[in-house]
């Protein structure tokens, strides 16, 4: 009976450790679902492990599915885990947040989250 609980707890073990090789949002600014008084300057996006800037992406999307964000996503100097992705000056309205990263480790995640301009 000891064997089995064993074995079941490794297997719950090896399970978590695989789950936490992932990127998943960790904190954005803009909060997601925020309201903003001004156009920020950019999206910065914080993720639970470092990322391959090469194959990640961040984009921002107007109502009307137009892409406002300036195509200059880069990734952090002294933080792995935050990308950012410059914004021009933005009018009131709600933005679309898409994001697909690739962890250092080589999984991919994405997701998208939306944030409002109020002035």
């Amino acid at each position: 009976m000891k064997h089995i609980i064993l074995s079941f707890s490794l297997i719950l073990l090896a399970g978590s450790a695989r789950l936490e090789a992932h990127a998943f949002l960790k904190d954005a600014e803009p909060g997601v679902g925020s309201t903003v008084q001004a156009s920020p300057n950019e999206v910065k996006i914080r993720f639970t492990e470092n990322i391959e800037p090469a194959f990640s992406s961040i984009q921002v999307f107007e109502t009307s599915g137009k892409e406002v964000d300036k195509r200059d996503v880069h990734l952090d100097h002294s933080d792995r885990t935050l990308l950012h992705v410059s914004l021009p000056p933005l009018g009131a309205g709600i933005y679309k947040v898409v994001w697909r990263v690739v962890s250092v480790d080589t999984h991919v995640t994405n997701g998208s989250f939306t944030f409002r301009v109020s002035r």
